[in-house]
């Protein structure tokens, strides 16, 4: 199976999956956040459901980390953003960064969601 290097913008992750074109490795790892009020943590991120979500309780930067037992190539990451529903609590600043652990992570990507942010050190 071939994945592209690039998913297209506006496609259905769950699409994609049920197609064979990628595959959902998220629960090959484990999930901690830096802060979370109760009943908005890791779960209701990852639940599948648009209607629940995570929400961070305490200083910034919020950060969701995603360790891997085992060294793992990970070519897509699909994040869900509704402005809509709540701008207040939705990023307007992305950082992806790697590393064999927490200490020697390296930015690869960072990006704004918004169009009126402004990319600066993010962290």
């Amino acid at each position: 199976m071939t994945t592209p290097n690039k998913t297209p913008p506006g496609a259905d992750p769950k699409q994609l999956e049920r197609t064979g074109t990628v595959r959902e490795i998220g629960s090959q790892a484990v999930w901690s956040l830096s802060s979370c009020k109760p009943g908005f943590g890791v779960d209701q991120l990852r639940d599948d459901n648009l209607e629940t979500y995570w929400q961070s309780d305490g200083s910034q930067p919020h950060l969701v980390n995603i360790q891997f037992r085992r060294k793992t190539t990970v070519k897509t990451l699909c994040i869900y953003a509704d402005y809509k529903s709540d701008e207040s609590y939705t990023p307007s600043k992305i950082s992806v960064r790697v590393g064999n652990n927490f200490h020697n992570l390296q930015e690869i990507r960072a990006f704004c969601l918004r169009k009126d942010c402004a990319m600066g050190a993010i962290g």
